[in-house]
This record gives C-alpha cells, sequence and structure tokens, in this order.
C-alpha cells in the first residue's frame, strides 16, 4: 500500500479533495470532481476526509471544506478553498501544470 506522503512525492500530479460529511458544498463538489477525475486520467485525485485524517488536515493547515491542493514531486502548485466546477478545475489545474 502507498503511503500518504510516496503518492504525493510521486511524477503523477496529485489533486487532493479536503472534504467533510457534513459539509454541504462537499457534497456539491463531489460529483464535479469525479467529472475531472473521469477526464483527467493522467491526475490522481484523492480525497481526504479531514473528520477522519485530522493529523493529515492540520498538516496541510486546512481550515475550510472544500480545500482543493494539487501536487507534483511534492511541491504544491495550486490550493483553493471552496467549490468549483469541473470545467473550471480543469482550466485551473491544467494551467498550473504547464
Amino acid at each position: 500500500m502507498e503511503t500518504f506522503s510516496k503518492i504525493l512525492n510521486s511524477e503523477m500530479p496529485v489533486l487532493v479533495d479536503f472534504h467533510a460529511e457534513w459539509c454541504g458544498p462537499c457534497k456539491t463538489m463531489a460529483p464535479e470532481l469525479k467529472k475531472f477525475a473521469d477526464t483527467h486520467k493522467e491526475i490522481r485525485v484523492l480525497k481526504v476526509d479531514i473528520d477522519k485524517n485530522r493529523a493529515t488536515a492540520e498538516q496541510f493547515n486546512i481550515q475550510g471544506v472544500p480545500t482543493l491542493i494539487l501536487f507534483k514531486k511534492g511541491k504544491i502548485l495550486w490550493r483553493q478553498s471552496g467549490a468549483v466546477n469541473a470545467h473550471q478545475l480543469s482550466g485551473i489545474v491544467m494551467n498550473k501544470l504547464l
């Protein structure tokens, strides 16, 4: 099993969705994130529940959910709190990876 840090440090870009079960905007974001993941197989998408992974949420200073963080080779390329649709997310992420 791959560790979280190993995944974040991989060559493949990783988009992490920090979310919570009780979060309304997170529920709105879930199908948009799935659309994004289905059309961008070259980017790994991970969901991290902040209530079940408090240490990880603290490590990345998650203050609100949803918070999206894009990593490549362990470096944060982009970070945003709040929901976005799949089209917006695609434009932002692809621009950051150029």
